[in-house]
């Protein structure tokens, strides 16, 4: 068995319907795992897993919003008895709410921080149990470069991930005897549909700002994750993995 061969590993993943979600479901049904699919929009989900079983693949839709904890349960208790354990956790579901913070309603505040910090808390928790039990679990979190650097306009978005690296490495102190690593993945600007809305001005200004000089793509977070959740990452835990085209070094 390659050290890349996911074969007998058991996957969830948040925000799986679209995105670097989608991607990273993809990647690790490809290397062997079978994959809890979970996001608001069924037929998506439906979608990504016609795919992955098309392919030989073993995956299972969990229509879940990430804002409800009763949903975040009975997602998790599915997958579970479905497949009888968990060993990957992808935390990647997320939302942007933009606003200067002087306009920020405190209701953009809120959906942001729940969805993006709160819900990953939460996914943790309802999967932690077995993985510590089986002694090997890998926890993933998809982080941000503006949750390292900032961005006006993003307070919301900013604390929620840095918030997501903080909770990354307090997990990884947490589990690490039990050899449950906790890492995190910081994409740069990515092409997805999220970027997509972006003033041409703004990508322009962006793209200056990226030594490579282009924006990343949903499969190169992809593979990040896929290492991460890998047996050659075993002694990484507590990292945050920059896939971010040069933009923050240091």
């Amino acid at each position: 068995m390659s050290a890349h061969d996911l074969t007998g590993r058991v996957a969830f993943v948040t925000g799986a319907s679209r995105g670097i979600g989608r991607a990273c479901a993809l990647l690790l049904a490809r290397d062997g795992a079978a994959v809890a699919l979970a996001a608001r929009n069924q037929e998506k989900l439906a979608q990504v897993a016609s795919e992955i079983q098309s392919a030989g693949g073993a995956a299972a839709v969990l229509p879940m919003d990430v804002a409800s904890e009763e949903q975040i349960r009975s997602a998790t208790k599915a997958a579970l008895e479905q497949f009888g354990k968990i060993d990957i956790l992808v935390n990647n579901a997320g939302i942007t709410r933009d606003q200067l913070v002087m306009r920020m309603k405190r209701s953009d505040w809120d959906a942001v921080l729940n969805a993006n910090l709160t819900a990953a808390y939460l996914c943790v928790q309802q999967v932690i149990g077995p993985m510590l039990k089986q002694r090997w679990g890998r926890i993933i979190n998809i982080a941000s470069v503006v949750g390292q650097v900032g961005q006006a306009g993003q307070a919301n978005y900013a604390a929620s991930k840095a918030g997501l690296i903080g909770l990354t490495m307090a997990l990884a102190r947490e589990f690490a005897s039990r050899k449950v690593t906790v890492n995190a993945v910081a994409p740069g600007f990515v092409e997805t549909a999220m970027t997509e809305g972006l003033a041409p001005e703004l990508k322009e200004a962006i793209l200056k700002s990226i030594p490579l000089g282009r924006y990343g793509t949903e499969g190169e977070v992809a593979h990040a994750v896929r290492f991460l959740a890998s047996e050659e990452a075993s002694y990484i835990t507590g990292h945050v993995l920059n896939v971010n085209g040069g933009m923050l070094m240091g």
